[in-house]
């Protein structure tokens, strides 16, 4: 090797005298003396790069001063370029001169220009060249007009070739190969986020062959997807399903994004939580029952995970009503019963809890409320309907739909039918809570809610509402046992729905709040009050109320909400 660079500094005058000539002058001899010439340059190029190795950008310029200029010249040149293993050669030379930590602004503009010769190697240097420029001069089409043309025909053809493939069927003759389609797609990993080439794109992620294992390359949908999560490219929400269909880690993936958008975020509210759903797609792509199993199988992890974190509880919920939305425009006529999304579940229970609660008569809600409480508790305490999945599976489903929890709340604090013991709403609340309490610690809790309950009640007839009167009506701050975390979570979620609903309720909204985190800690978010015992897994600042999950009551929670938010 050291041999090799022995008589490079001649041989470097003699390349740079001969890329100057090629470079002056397009004529046939000149073509012809570039052709003769490439093998040899090739080898010193091969040596050059040996030398460039093993320095330093600025070894590099000190002992080879003209080296940028030669290697621009070469960038130039389509015969190089086109032969053999120069282009990648000439790649490997000029990554030789970056500086991955430039000192001063002259390294600074090298790294910059060096990057520039780069781009122009791996993305133009095809379509603007002299000869073309030769070409269409005589055709009478000038260079603005002929290049971009030219890429449009060529994008086209693949596009027509690959829809032809899919059309043709078993017709073997007429079909593209499935190598050449899988090397298609390894071409295009680098040019993905090009807008000449999205229909390409397209094009591939919606091919169908007949192959038994997937033919396009791997990287070219990991490609594809980063390049939609960060917005670099813009397709079809049909070539994204179909993505994702045949790429499971690119949906994965799509689900920790939108995990790390929510966790990073400072503020989530129910709002802002369903634009990051919509934008993310996955919602309308769940309308196809192998995206929604997957969807739903993570979200299960995540609530696993979290053990049952109020946040994750807020996106299941937002997701399920932006799903139900998508199914609804895009199925008039449903493509796939809803058994194939929710296989664990009762279908009876499923059709009853899809239904939007405003689209009930105000009047029946009570009795919606009951029927929904019965099936559950007949799935869950009676276990008559063991292929349901038991207990986890009906809470899973259940939390879907969330609204009907907070439904539940808001019928107990404003019902006037004292006389009314309402048994089926109250176990409804204490299985929302969570679905690893038995049947005694269920029915305890309901009495010490229906106690809560009852003062709450006396509290709403009172003309003067204060905090600490609601704090003493919660039995919070006292000397007594302690609650289960699931009782005291319920107490909470009653409280914030009386300060919704109560006349004079947002009024001492924020002291309520400020008599909690002086009982329960100072360092806790409000909203993570729901949650006793242990600060937010996921750190959503702060969590999304599950109380505003109801219809119309979004306004009157953001008011409560207004307050600081609080770092856990």
């Amino acid at each position: 090797m050291a041999q090799d660079s022995v008589g490079l500094p001649s041989d470097f005058q003699f390349w740079m005298r001969k890329l100057s000539v090629w470079d002056q002058a397009s004529t046939l001899e000149t073509q012809q003396d570039t052709c003769l010439h490439l093998p040899q340059f090739q080898e010193f190029l091969r040596q050059l790069y040996e030398a460039l190795k093993e320095m330093d950008s600025s070894a590099i310029i000190e002992r080879f001063p003209t080296v940028g200029q030669l290697l621009a010249k070469t960038c130039w040149n389509p015969f190089i370029l086109a032969y053999d293993e120069s282009q990648k050669i000439l790649i490997w030379c000029l990554c030789c001169l970056i500086k991955k930590d430039p000192q001063n602004s002259g390294e600074s503009k090298l790294n910059s220009w060096t990057r520039g010769l780069l781009s122009h190697i791996l993305s133009t240097f095809r379509f603007n060249i002299k000869e073309v420029d030769l070409f269409t001069q005589v055709l009478g089409y000038a260079p603005t007009d002929y290049y971009p043309g030219l890429l449009k025909n060529m994008v086209l053809s693949l596009v027509s070739e690959l829809r032809e493939n899919h059309l043709n069927g078993f017709n073997t003759q007429r079909r593209m190969a499935p190598e050449r389609v899988r090397s298609l797609s390894r071409v295009c990993v680098p040019l993905v986020t090009l807008p000449d080439f999205e229909p390409l794109v397209e094009a591939l992620l919606t091919y169908h062959g007949h192959e038994p294992q997937e033919v396009l390359w791997p990287e070219f949908c990991d490609a594809v997807n980063e390049a939609f999560l960060l917005k670099k490219i813009s397709l079809p929400a049909s070539a994204i399903l179909c993505l994702w269909l045949r790429h499971l880690p690119s949906l994965e993936n799509t689900m920790l994004h939108l995990f790390e958008k929510l966790i990073s975020s400072e503020r989530n509210f129910l709002r802002r939580i369903e634009c990051f759903m919509k934008d993310s797609l996955l919602p309308a792509a769940a309308c196809h029952p192998a995206i929604f199993r997957v969807v739903d199988e993570m979200f299960r992890y995540a609530l696993l995970e979290t053990d049952g974190a109020l946040e994750v509880l807020a996106t299941i919920q937002v997701f399920t009503r932006c799903f139900v939305e998508a199914l609804e425009k895009e199925n008039k006529q449903l493509k796939f019963a809803f058994k194939t999304y929710f296989p664990y579940a009762s279908p009876s229970l499923v059709m009853v809890l899809l239904q939007h609660p405003k689209d009930i008569p105000q009047g029946l809600w009570h009795q919606a409320l009951k029927h929904i409480s019965e099936m559950l508790k007949e799935v869950v305490e009676d276990q008559t309907h063991g292929s349901y999945g038991g207990p986890f599976e009906s809470w899973f489903l259940f939390v879907h739909f969330g609204g009907w929890a907070d439904m539940a709340a808001e019928q107990l604090l404003t019902s006037e039918a004292e006389a009314e013991a309402p048994e089926a709403l109250l176990w409804l609340l204490a299985f929302s809570c969570g679905p690893g309490a038995g049947h005694q610690q269920r029915a305890q809790t309901m009495v010490e809610v229906k106690a809560v309950l009852s003062r709450l009640m006396k509290l709403l007839r009172s003309p003067t509402l204060s905090a600490r009167d609601l704090q003493a009506a919660a039995g919070e701050g006292g000397e007594g046992a302690p609650r289960p975390p699931a009782c005291q979570q319920l107490i909470r979620r009653l409280l914030l729905n009386f300060l919704l609903w109560a006349p004079g309720g947002h009024a001492i909204a924020r002291e309520v709040i400020t008599l909690a985190l002086d009982t329960y800690g100072r360092g806790l978010s409000p909203w993570s009050l729901l949650r006793p015992g242990r600060p937010s897994s996921l750190s959503l600042h702060p969590p999304a109320p599950l109380v505003s999950c109801h219809p119309g009551s979004g306004e009157q929670a953001k008011e409560i909400t207004a307050g600081p938010a609080r770092r856990v």
